[in-house]
């Protein structure tokens, strides 16, 4: 007796959603004074990260225990995030738009950076919880590597990552050539799209391990949709 069963390709599409959109042209100088025009989203920012960490602690005890993730403290720290991200999309993280970043902890779809982590209705919880977390320490060491110091308040430039060392690059061009290269754009936003998965992950907003894997681009593709394969018979 043969029984049929259908198998389906899956291909593992990460659920972190990082895009932004390159200005078409760019001021040579504007690049020198964004720093003093974001100091107050820095500071509104550094006191969203003191609760980021505090909430993010509240949330692994919660998980701990339940498995899941509170929603309303998921919100809040989804908005943290999209705030850091408009704010270094226009900063020293990307340099990508001269658009100033809103004051807003929502989803604003309209500005040019965007971002997006869908809520995990089930996680791990007890001690596995902590196993899965400990296993991402090569992860936080590459994307440390990548971001340098500062980039939770806005991409801190001058502090030694990769992406620092890009943004100099960015503004010398800017400076000297007045254009900003779309190819060094899109390995900008592969190097984000790395640190955003991974800090997700630090701060159980998704439990899918982020893949050792540099996707550059503006835009992220869609998730594949499922495929019915050949049909395989299964002996008894």
């Amino acid at each position: 007796m043969q029984e049929w069963a259908c198998e389906y390709a899956l291909v593992i599409h990460h659920p972190v959603r990082l895009e932004g959109r390159l200005d078409p042209s760019h001021s040579r100088w504007l690049w020198l004074v964004k720093w003093a025009l974001l100091i107050p989203h820095f500071v509104i920012l550094a006191f969203l990260w003191i609760a980021f960490v505090l909430t993010t602690i509240a949330a692994f005890f919660v998980l701990l225990f339940t498995g899941r993730y509170p929603r309303g403290i998921f919100g809040f720290n989804l908005g943290v995030l999209r705030w850091t991200w408009r704010v270094s999309f226009y900063g020293y993280g990307a340099l990508a738009t001269e658009r100033y970043p809103p004051f807003s902890l929502g989803e604003e779809p309209d500005y040019p950076a965007r971002l997006d982590i869908p809520y995990p209705e089930q996680q791990r919880r007890g001690l596995p919880l902590i196993g899965w977390w400990i296993i991402g320490a090569p992860q936080y060491t590459i994307a440390g590597i990548f971001f340098g110091g500062g980039y939770a308040i806005g991409g801190g430039w001058g502090f030694g990552g990769i992406i620092d060392i890009l943004m100099f690059v960015v503004a010398m061009l800017l400076l000297f050539k007045d254009r900003y290269p779309t190819d060094v754009f899109e390995v900008a936003m592969g190097f984000n799209r790395y640190v955003a998965r991974t800090l997700a992950y630090a701060a159980f907003m998704t439990p899918q391990y982020p893949p050792f894997r540099f996707d550059p681009g503006g835009m992220e593709a869609p998730p594949p949709p499922l495929e019915p394969l050949t049909p395989s018979a299964y002996a008894p």
